[in-house]
């Protein structure tokens, strides 16, 4: 039972990581106008439904989604975060598969 226990701890431990790391990237995005312009016509969210959308895991895993969908944007996020860009996706793979109603 301790093997499993340990392995919750560490699954945990990642999926906060993703979590963290998702926030700052929507941070990133919201600084730039014309980043948080393009995101929210993607996700068909408001601007005022951010702040309530960030705590959904799925939400923040389509933040994910949308940065490594745009290699521009991912190479300049990671290097802003001091992080390998391959680190977006293990973190978005971290928080789970994004199911198909999850998608705007």
């Amino acid at each position: 039972m301790m093997g499993r226990k340990s392995n919750d701890k560490r699954g945990s431990a990642r999926r906060e990581a993703a979590e963290t790391l998702a926030i700052a990237a929507l941070g990133y995005l919201a600084s730039a106008p014309e980043h948080l312009g393009q995101f929210l016509a993607v996700t068909g969210i408001g601007p005022d439904q951010i702040r309530e959308a960030a705590r959904d895991p799925s939400f923040l895993s389509g933040v994910l989604d949308h940065l490594s969908g745009d290699e521009t944007l991912l190479v300049a996020f990671a290097q802003h975060a001091g992080i390998d860009p391959s680190e977006i996706e293990r973190a978005r793979g971290a928080l789970g598969p994004i199911r198909e109603r999850d998608m705007p």
